[in-house]
């Protein structure tokens, strides 16, 4: 691969070394799919006539802006596109849907117990009362995307079984047992991943990831879930819809 002359007199416009990297850089990953291995930085610092600090600089600003994606022990890689997530009420499943991706899942953890002081209070109950406990790894055609912790009051599905939710959405066992979500709020945060997590998603130790926290409430005001979630930072973007006040 031919990258070599990136900062020769030819293209005035870069004013710096580091500015001729990015470019150089991009254009080969327009020339890559999601998953190619970037080459060596040794020989790929050589071809660019750049130190390997120069070239992990630019290579390290990349990842943070999702181009390419770091794995511990095997090297760096293409990235996925980043998904646009659009603020509304709607399950992971219909998300995946409407950007024509395969949705899918995988139960980590399914236990029903007392709620607690912490999530007794999130959904305005009695610590003592129980709740579901759902933990489930959140999958786009495939690949991980999301992990997914579900806190539901044991009172609102009192049959709820693990079989039940494997592969489903939890929005869609709603409305067959004629339950509407009527308001919600919902929190996004920066945060980075754990071990745990990072192995979960496939992603390096404290990559960085989005925290949703969302509570959603029946037409009586009653908690109807809570979910916190950690997205992958890589694979997701938040879209707002503005619009100019009335």
């Amino acid at each position: 691969m031919e990258v070599a002359g990136v900062l020769s007199a030819e293209e005035p416009q870069v004013k710096t070394k580091r500015g001729a990297v990015r470019i150089a850089l991009l254009a080969m990953l327009d020339a890559m799919r999601p998953g190619d291995a970037l080459p060596p930085e040794r020989g790929l610092a050589q071809e660019l006539g750049v130190s390997r600090p120069t070239l992990r600089g630019v290579i390290d600003q990349l990842v943070a802006d999702g181009r390419l994606r770091r794995k511990q022990g095997s090297g760096t890689f293409v990235a996925e596109p980043k998904i646009a997530v659009p603020l509304t009420i709607s399950s992971f499943t219909e998300d995946m849907i409407r950007r024509g991706m395969r949705p899918g899942g995988r139960l980590l953890s399914f236990r029903r117990g007392a709620a607690g002081p912490k999530i007794g209070r999130r959904l305005a109950v009695s610590p003592r009362e129980e709740v579901f406990t759902i933990r489930r790894l959140r999958l786009a055609d495939g690949a991980p995307m999301a992990i997914e912790t579900l806190y539901v009051p044991g009172d609102l599905l009192p049959h709820l079984t693990r079989d039940a939710l494997e592969g489903r959405s939890f929005y869609e066992l709603l409305r067959e047992h004629g339950i509407v979500i009527a308001s919600g709020t919902e929190t996004i945060e920066p945060t980075v991943t754990t071990r745990e997590e990072s192995e979960e998603l496939d992603v390096p130790v404290h990559a960085p990831a989005f925290l949703f926290k969302r509570l959603s409430l029946g037409d009586d005001g009653k908690a109807l879930e809570y979910v916190r979630s950690i997205y992958r930072g890589d694979r997701y973007r938040i879209e707002l819809e503005l619009r100019p006040p009335h």
